[in-house]
């Protein structure tokens, strides 16, 4: 038959819609694309991690106070101490039967590295509970 009679069979009909599988295979990577280098994007931006909208807590009376500050000099309870004897200081407090929270007041301006040094020594004698002291962001 000719023209576009309803009689005619399926085989013989044109498709005139575009098919849209490709294109939706295409969106679907892009997608997975965007979803995997959304956080190494994020993470890349230069946050400055001293200010928080935190809330206030009171120091619990076996919380340990460790100061890190600019100069890299570091201090316990306010009392300057050396590499050696932070570490002897924390494995004394590691044989405590009750395990205090470690306070930790790192300057803005401090190196991440003694920081750092810091946190893995307290680990290293099963010391694992760290409260970092920020300031309260005033904005």
């Amino acid at each position: 038959m000719s023209g576009n009679s309803p009689f005619e069979s399926d085989e013989e009909t044109l498709v005139n819609d575009i098919n849209m599988t490709p294109f939706i295979d295409v969106m679907l990577v892009l997608l997975i694309v965007f979803m995997i280098t959304l956080p190494v994007i994020n993470h890349a931006v230069k946050v400055n991690l001293p200010k928080a909208n935190a809330s206030v807590l009171e120091k619990d009376p076996q919380s340990i106070d460790i100061s890190v500050l600019a100069d890299g000099s570091i201090s316990w309870d306010k009392q300057p101490v050396d590499d050696a004897t932070l570490k002897s200081r924390l494995e004394e407090t590691a044989r405590r039967p009750q395990l205090p929270h470690l306070r930790i007041y790192a300057d803005k301006a401090s190196e991440y590295g003694r920081v750092s040094f810091v946190m893995t020594s307290a680990q290293s004698v099963g010391l694992t509970k760290f409260d970092f002291v920020v300031d309260k962001n005033t904005q």
